[in-house]
């Protein structure tokens, strides 16, 4: 029995392991997939119709302007996510407050043992440290993560508290530019299987039909991680804490749709689509820093 578990704990440091050194592959590969996209849309088929004169023209005039503007955000939304520290614990982290008690005298890591846990206030064995609320251990990264949501192989990097607006917002340009895309070259997708002659070179074929396909399938995959975090965001929980609640009735951190929302978004509606935060929204929102997160009163009993 000792040893099955010594083997696991050893597949388990390998396949952590393995995940750090996807980080440039998988960065590359997002970046492959805009290049191809780029190539099929603006320099093969929609660039040149610029010069065609007409109804084309104006055709691809508004296809190409949406397709810069979201390739825009898109870009800068991805990279905010994967240089943007999702937030860790510093070093001997202490709660201001006993929240069991009410005493104002700092809580210290000697007085939880690894083995146990105090309510709220809860003690990360593998760091040897207390953690704020809605903090957990990414065994990727090796350390806690403020109000962690995932560890994104895409992103190379944690989802949590100072990075999953701009996570969201990745998600949300992905899906509207891979639409944009996956519908501009549909016509063009739809000759490949007519009996006329299509113009081009076999290599500006290849590149169209491949970045359709490719678009079409991130479309919809991303669609779907789009939808199931719209409704995270709306409850107001993160991807672990869905799955350590599921048998919870009432979640205490849920504030209604409009507050849940700004709780991850801020109350600046300038900055809703882009990923960065006004300054008095980090001043006035505690949440947004991933320490301190409003909650309801009656069920602030709740362990999590």
């Amino acid at each position: 029995m000792y040893r099955s578990g010594a083997v696991m704990a050893w597949n388990v440091f390998k396949f952590c392991t393995a995940l750090r050194g996807l980080g440039s592959i998988m960065i590359l590969l997002v970046l492959g997939v805009v290049g191809v996209s780029y190539y099929a849309v603006v320099i093969t088929n929609y660039g040149p119709g610029l010069a065609a004169g007409g109804l084309d023209s104006l055709i691809a005039f508004v296809v190409l302007i949406l397709f810069h503007c979201l390739l825009v955000l898109l870009l800068w939304s991805y990279f905010s996510v994967v240089f943007t520290d999702p937030g860790g614990v510093p070093p001997n982290w202490r709660p201001a407050v006993d929240e069991e008690t009410g005493d104002s005298d700092p809580l210290t890591a000697s007085e939880f043992p690894p083995e146990s846990e105090n309510g709220r206030i809860r003690f990360c064995r593998k760091c040897n440290q207390l953690k704020p609320p809605r903090c957990h251990h990414c065994s990727v990264c090796g350390r806690c993560i403020l109000k962690m949501d995932h560890h994104c192989v895409w992103v190379v990097n944690c989802v949590g508290a100072l990075n999953y607006k701009y996570f969201l917002l990745f998600l949300f340009y992905t899906f509207l530019e891979t639409t944009l895309v996956t519908l501009s070259l549909l016509p063009h997708f739809i000759a490949f299987f007519s009996d006329g002659e299509i113009p081009g070179t076999p290599g500006t074929l290849a590149t169209t039909f491949l970045a359709f396909v490719l678009n079409l399938a991130f479309a919809l995959s991303v669609m779907g991680f789009l939808i199931m975090h719209i409704s995270l965001v709306a409850g107001n929980t993160t991807t672990i804490e869905a799955y350590e609640k599921k048998t919870t009735p009432k979640w205490r951190y849920d504030l209604g749709r409009k507050r849940n929302f700004e709780q991850v978004f801020g109350m600046d509606k300038k900055y809703w689509f882009v990923p960065a935060y006004s300054e008095e929204d980090l001043r006035r929102m505690p949440a947004l820093q991933g320490f301190e997160y409003p909650s309801k009163p009656d069920l602030d009993s709740q362990e999590f």
